[in-house]
Order: C-alpha cells, then sequence, then structure tokens
C-alpha cells in the first residue's frame, strides 16, 4: 500500500507531462500533405456533407478503404468549428490507447514497471513524435484494442463479455484497415493466438464483427466500382512489385526487424536526430553546428547503449517463450505473464510474415501497430531486474523522462515534422482561405 502511494505522484506526473508534450507537438506541427488529406475530407464533410468513402493515398496500393479517415476529422468540427477540434479529439484517443495498456500493465507487473512502461510508451519520443493530424498516428488505438481485447478473450469467460471483447478484436482490425495498410499485422498476431490456443472467440462475436466492418466498407466498395483511381498505386515504381516482393529481396525483413529492437530502444527516427538544425541559432554558424553535432553525439551514444539493453530483454524474452512458442496451450502451465511474453513473440512473427509478403521495404510509420508491443520484452526483463531495488530504478526512471522530455521539447521546436515558428491553427486557417468554396460555406453556415 505505501509502494502505491509513492508511485502515485510520479504517475500522475507523467501522464500530465506526456497530455502537455503531445499538444506541445501537435501545436508546431508543420501541416503538409498528410495532413491536408486528413483536413479536406474532415470539412468537406462537417462543411458540405460530403463524406468520402476513402481515406488517404498509400504509397503503393492506391487510397486506403473506409470513411473513417473523414469522421474522425469530420465529426469533431461539427462539435467545435475550430482546427483545434480534431487535433485535440487525437489526443484523446492516444490518451485512451496508453490508459487501455496500462490497464493490462498493472495487473500483470509492480509499479516499477507500469512507470516503466509510461516512460517508454507515452513519454517516448518514438509515440509522441506521430501526436500530428495523419494517419499513422491513429493506428497505436487500434494496437490496444487488439491487446486489451485478447487479453480479455485469454480465457473463456462470460457470454457478453466474450461477445463484446471478439467483436472489438475484430473492429480494431477493420478499423487499422481504414487508416493504413499495415493491419495485416494483427491479423498475423490473431491467427498466431487462435493456432496455439491463446485465445478463446466468441465465435457469434466474431461473425458479428465482421459483419459490422464489411458494412462500413459497402460504400467504399460501391465508390470504387466507379472510380478505380483510388486503387491504383501513387508510385509507379510499385507497379512492378508484387506480394512477397520482401522475402525474394531479403533486406525488407531485415529492416523491419532492425525497427523491431529500434522501437525499444532511443534510436529514434532520423527524422527527429538527423532533422533538428537549431535554426534558432544560425546567426552564430559555429554555435549552430556545435550544438548539432552535440546532440546527434548524445542521442546516438545513448541510443547505442539502450540498443545492448533491447538485445539483453529480447534475449531474456526469448528464454521465457522457446519452451512453448510452438506448442499448443497448456493449461496448467500458462500464466497471464506467459501469455503477455507469447504476444510479444506473435508481433515479431507478424513483423517477419508481413515484411516477406509486402511489395515495399517498410519505413518506421509502416509499422507503428508493433510499437508498443515491441516494448514488451524490456518490460519482462525489469521486473526481473527490479525485483528488490524498486526505489533505486525509479530513481533511474525520472532521471531517464528528464532525458525523454528534453528530447521532446528540442523535436518538437525544430526538426523535420515541427518548427517553433509554426502554428497548427494559423495554418489550417491559412489553408481554408485558399479554399473559396469551403469558405464560403463557413459563411453561409455562420
Amino acid at each position: 500500500m505505501t509502494m502505491q502511494k509513492s508511485v502515485s505522484p510520479l504517475y500522475w506526473g507523467g501522464l500530465l507531462t506526456g497530455l502537455l508534450l503531445s499538444f506541445f507537438y501537435a501545436e508546431h506541427q508543420w501541416v503538409m500533405a498528410d495532413q491536408l488529406q486528413m483536413l479536406e475530407k474532415g470539412y468537406l464533410g462537417a462543411w458540405q456533407g460530403t463524406w468520402l468513402n476513402y481515406g488517404n493515398i498509400a504509397s503503393a496500393m492506391g487510397n486506403v478503404p473506409g470513411s473513417l479517415s473523414a469522421y474522425v476529422v469530420g465529426l469533431p468540427l461539427l462539435v467545435w468549428n475550430s482546427p483545434y477540434a480534431p487535433m485535440l479529439f487525437l489526443l484523446g484517443l492516444r490518451l485512451i490507447t496508453f490508459l487501455l495498456f496500462d490497464a493490462v500493465v498493472k495487473t500483470l507487473f509492480s509499479s516499477t514497471v507500469r512507470l516503466t512502461f509510461m516512460l517508454l510508451f507515452w513519454l517516448s519520443p518514438w509515440f509522441l513524435y506521430d501526436s500530428l493530424l495523419y494517419n499513422p498516428a491513429y493506428l497505436p488505438l487500434f494496437a490496444a484494442l487488439h491487446f486489451w481485447s485478447a487479453f480479455q478473450l485469454r480465457e473463456k469467460g462470460p457470454f457478453w463479455r466474450s461477445f463484446g471483447c471478439s467483436v472489438l478484436h475484430v473492429a480494431a482490425i477493420g478499423m487499422a484497415m481504414q487508416f493504413h495498410y499495415s493491419w495485416p499485422l494483427l491479423v498475423v498476431i490473431s491467427g498466431y493466438l487462435l493456432v496455439m490456443g491463446r485465445i478463446r472467440f466468441n465465435w457469434l462475436g466474431i461473425l458479428a464483427g465482421v459483419a459490422l466492418v464489411g458494412l462500413s466498407l459497402l460504400p467504399y466498395l460501391q465508390e470504387m466500382m466507379s472510380n478505380q483511381s483510388i486503387s491504383r498505386e501513387a508510385n509507379p515504381d510499385a507497379q512492378a512489385r508484387y506480394i512477397g516482393w520482401g522475402l525474394v529481396h531479403v533486406y525488407p525483413v531485415f529492416k523491419a526487424l532492425i525497427y523491431w529492437l529500434r522501437y525499444s530502444s532511443w534510436i529514434f527516427t532520423t527524422k527527429l536526430i538527423n532533422g533538428v538544425e537549431f535554426s534558432l541559432f544560425a546567426a552564430w554558424p559555429w554555435l549552430q553546428w556545435s550544438l548539432v553535432a552535440l546532440w546527434k553525439g548524445v542521442l546516438y551514444g545513448v541510443g547505442a547503449v539502450t540498443m545492448w539493453l533491447v538485445l539483453l530483454a529480447n534475449r531474456y524474452g526469448w528464454k521465457q517463450v522457446r519452451a512453448s512458442i510452438w506448442r499448443r496451450r497448456r493449461e496448467q502451465a500458462e500464466t497471464p505473464r506467459t501469455w503477455f511474453a507469447l504476444y510479444g513473440a506473435a508481433a515479431v512473427l507478424a513483423v517477419i510474415v508481413c515484411a516477406a509478403l509486402a511489395p515495399i521495404v517498410f519505413s518506421y510509420w509502416h509499422l507503428t501497430l508493433v510499437f508498443p508491443f515491441a516494448l514488451f520484452p524490456l518490460l519482462l526483463l525489469m521486473e526481473h531486474w527490479s525485483l528488490g531495488r524498486e526505489e533505486k530504478v525509479r530513481r533511474y526512471l525520472l532521471l531517464a523522462a528528464c532525458y525523454c522530455i528534453a528530447v521532446n521539447l528540442v523535436a518538437a521546436t525544430d526538426s523535420r515534422k515541427f518548427s517553433y515558428g509554426h502554428s497548427f491553427g494559423e495554418q489550417v486557417e491559412r489553408y481554408l482561405q485558399q479554399h473559396p468554396t469551403l469558405q464560403h460555406h463557413t459563411k453561409a453556415g455562420e
């Protein structure tokens, strides 16, 4: 009881800090092509009543199916006619994402490991760097729904709970499909859990979930019949590729596995590390160059140390599951923490399978769905390491949190996607002024 009281201020402080950093990122984002696609669909729906039946265009497979990317922008605008309405809605969804994962973590691990997850997920620049209005920013929510519902379904439970969680499980995959073509990652994880007996579906719930997803995609299928351009590749080079291209060329699979390791390390995306220029000090070139060199040196140095820890954690995680990873479930031997480790192993399998089948080489945003799962081996190792030295570990966590906060503040003000000289609201207002049709409807509505 005393331990829990000592954790609470750190927990609530971390929760608030993550929210403030998310908004800080969001306010200083560059509004570019991906955001403009989302804004156009949302404002068309909110101001003209035209809800497009397809989402953002992908690099190799045309527009993603469904209207969900229009609704997540347009519906908040109907509630509050401000550019910040869909942005705040997104940040709220990302808070729900953390709370869903946290609800499971706190039941399986100590309060120290719970704080570790907050640091590695909620305060991580990997997560916060996507606090901008584009489709991959929504994907962690569906990963959380998938994981949370699978955790509830690991045991046979009451009919209505298993029915509801089964519907949610399928819906998580279906909603991810309407934002990004990386949704098969979740399908592979579900398939592994099912085949290995680690999940107990309510098949009536599965059918209901499939029916709901299918109904939501009917308008897209009708649109595609009359507008085939939405299913064509945006990148001409991708037309020569095929399903299984990644397996033949090997490198895509290798790179995807490297991302699995990087996600739980602090070797962040190069857009964050190499994109920082300290342009505020451009009048003093020697100082600017020195700060850039120091920045890269520190981040790559710390990143290399954390990569060593990640390798240890994945080795430890493998030891926890290697005896049972290819065996069907044994009731007397299975524990919730073993199930947790096996879910992480299923995520690795999903990365390998999807990278092998994909017609593209994955970048970091293509694997955003598995970012939370890449942290699982570290949580398992931290539970082992922190036994008997919780207070010491928490001091290290506090120091690490300060490091993450500093990195986030710099990245949110001067990097490839963010700048201290930009305001999200002002950029959206300028965009609307450049579209007379939308501006006319705004005035008419007022």
